[in-house]
C-alpha cells in the first residue's frame, strides 16, 4: 500500500434525525475527493477505487437508509445532494472532486449541477445516463439473464427503499425541460469512464459526455460494470492521466 495512504477514524456525520457514516483515507492535506456508491440502496463498496487515488484526501459516505446510516424515509436525490453538501461542511472543504459509481455517478453529476461552485471535477465511472428508456431497459435486463454480472461483496443487505424513491427522484430530475441545457453549461473538467464489457447500454451516458464542453471518455478494456474487478490497472491508469491533466492546466 502507498505510504501516503492511511484510513482515519469513520466520522458519522449527524443530521436532524440521525447520521451518516463517512470514512477518510489519503493524507489529511490532500486534494478532497468525494466518492458515491451506486445502487441506489446500497452500502459503500468503493475501497478499491479510493486506494487508486490514495494521494487526494478521499471521503465515502453512504446514503440514508444504507449501511451505517441511519434510515428515516428520506430517500429522494435532492436529500442526497443536500447531504453530501452536509459531508462537505462538516468536513471543512471549500471545493472538491465529486466521483461516483454506477448510479453515484448520476448522484455525483446531480450534485456538481446543483453546486457547480463547490465540484471542482467530476469523476463519472460506469455511470448509467439519467433517462427512463425502455429499449435501454430491455437490453439490459436481457444482458443480464444472458451473461451475468460478477459483483463485489457487500458487508450490509441492500434497501429495495432507498432503491425504489431514489430511482424515481432520479429520472424525474432529468425530465426537467432545462436538463441537458444545464448539463451542456457545466465547465468542469470531467472524465467518463466506461467499461468494454458492461451489460448496461453505454449511451445515454456518452450523450451526457458529448454535451459538457471539457468531458472526456475512456473505455476500460476488459472491464465490466465493477472495472476494479476486472482491469483495475487499466482503471487507475485513466485517473492518474485525468488528475495529472487537471494539475497541469490548474493555474
Amino acid at each position: 500500500m502507498n505510504k501516503l495512504y492511511e484510513v482515519t477514524s469513520e466520522i458519522y456525520v449527524p443530521f436532524d434525525n440521525g447520521v451518516l457514516w463517512t470514512c477518510t483515507s489519503g493524507p489529511k492535506d490532500g486534494e478532497p475527493v468525494l466518492l458515491c456508491n451506486g445502487g441506489p440502496g446500497c452500502c459503500d463498496y468503493l475501497v478499491p477505487v479510493a486506494e487508486m487515488l490514495a494521494d487526494k484526501r478521499v471521503i465515502r459516505f453512504e446514503q440514508r437508509g444504507c449501511g451505517r446510516s441511519t434510515a428515516d424515509g428520506k430517500y429522494d436525490l435532492l436529500t442526497a445532494i443536500e447531504d453530501m453538501e452536509r459531508v462537505r461542511r462538516y468536513y471543512g472543504v471549500e471545493h472538491w472532486i465529486v466521483g461516483g459509481h454506477s448510479w453515484g455517478a448520476n448522484l455525483a453529476l446531480a450534485y456538481a449541477m446543483t453546486y457547480p461552485s463547490r465540484a471542482a471535477a467530476l469523476l463519472y465511472i460506469a455511470g448509467n445516463g439519467i433517462h427512463n428508456d425502455r429499449s435501454w431497459s430491455e437490453e439490459y435486463h436481457r444482458n443480464r439473464d444472458t451473461r451475468g454480472e460478477k459483483m463485489p461483496k457487500m458487508a450490509y443487505a441492500g434497501n429495495a427503499e432507498v432503491n425504489a424513491m431514489g430511482n424515481e427522484s432520479l429520472r424525474a430530475f432529468g425530465h426537467a425541460p432545462d436538463f441537458y441545457a444545464r448539463v451542456s453549461r457545466l465547465t468542469l473538467p470531467a472524465l467518463f469512464v466506461f467499461a468494454e464489457h458492461d451489460i448496461r447500454p453505454a449511451w445515454p451516458a456518452a450523450q451526457l459526455c458529448a454535451l459538457m464542453p471539457n468531458a472526456q471518455a475512456v473505455t476500460i478494456p476488459g472491464a465490466a460494470h465493477y472495472l476494479w474487478l476486472d482491469n483495475s490497472e487499466g482503471l487507475k491508469k485513466a485517473f492518474v492521466e485525468f488528475i495529472e491533466n487537471l494539475q497541469e492546466t490548474t493555474p
